[in-house]
């Protein structure tokens, strides 16, 4: 909560209540939940559960004066509708919020094949299912994308589908250079990976700050950095935004290893 209130933190009546990091908290809390509690098979039935229930909801069920839903961001769409009467003035958007309270359930779900994901590579160490499940996850997400459209904004069951299968074959791979190769270089993913709630919540408050401190009447810093260091005659601008973007992620990979040979590890 700190991010959204600086820094100012006057805006009681408005402030945005959701977010990322308060749907990590949320979703690690219910999956932590669930995992103790349950086997592999009961999890993946209640993954698969969610999935169908959301889809069936903001697909099929109508509101209370006829309306049929629909999928798109407003109106007539039951995520929206939900986190609005509930919300209130507390959302990204008057009508909207990418991290609100009915599309938290499919993100759970997300958690949750992490979880199984990671007992699979746990109890067997094999690329090689790693791979198929990536796959299968990827295939299944695309086949439901025809009828339950991949949307990040309200989370669909295609959107969790497909994320998840992209990272299973994400995972695959540093595994494979990582543990079994035992290429040096992917040591980097490790150093990222140790404080990587702490590289995500100084990303935003950085990127905030810059945003907020102003150079002249009409910039800030990021927009001087950008127009300064990264534009120039003979870049195109799509260019000069990828090496501006490459640039931060290498700074945020830098901090990162820092953190790491200092033993700095700060864990949620």
């Amino acid at each position: 909560m700190f991010l959204p209130y600086f820094p100012f933190f006057e805006e009681l009546e408005t402030v945005r209540l959701p977010g990322v990091l308060q749907r990590i908290g949320i979703v690690f809390f219910i999956s932590s939940v669930l995992y103790l509690n349950c086997n592999w098979k009961l999890l993946l039935g209640i993954s698969i559960t969610i999935l169908i229930g959301y889809w069936l909801v903001l697909g099929f069920l109508p509101f209370s004066d006829g309306t049929l839903p629909t999928f798109n961001r407003a109106p007539n769409n039951w995520s929206n509708f939900i986190d609005s009467n509930l919300l209130g003035n507390h959302m990204w958007k008057t009508d909207y919020d990418p991290e609100g309270f009915f599309s938290t359930l499919p993100s759970i779900v997300s958690c949750l094949f992490g979880i199984l994901i990671g007992n699979l590579l746990d109890k067997h160490r094999s690329v090689k299912k790693l791979f198929m499940a990536g796959v299968l996850l990827l295939a299944l997400g695309y086949i439901l994308d025809i009828w339950f459209p991949i949307n990040k904004a309200i989370w669909s069951s295609s959107f969790v589908l497909v994320t998840s299968g992209w990272g299973t074959l994400i995972i695959a791979v540093i595994y494979y250079l990582k543990d079994i190769k035992q290429y040096k270089f992917g040591t980097i993913f490790k150093y990222v990976g140790m404080n990587a709630i702490t590289i995500y919540f100084l990303s935003s408050l950085i990127s905030k700050t810059m945003y907020l401190i102003k150079i002249g009447e009409d910039s800030n810093i990021h927009s001087w950095v950008y127009n300064t260091v990264f534009v120039h005659d003979f870049f195109s601008l799509n260019l000069s935004s990828l090496l501006y973007a490459l640039v931060v992620v290498v700074f945020y990979m830098l901090l990162g290893y820092i953190m790491y040979k200092r033993k700095i590890f700060i864990k949620v």
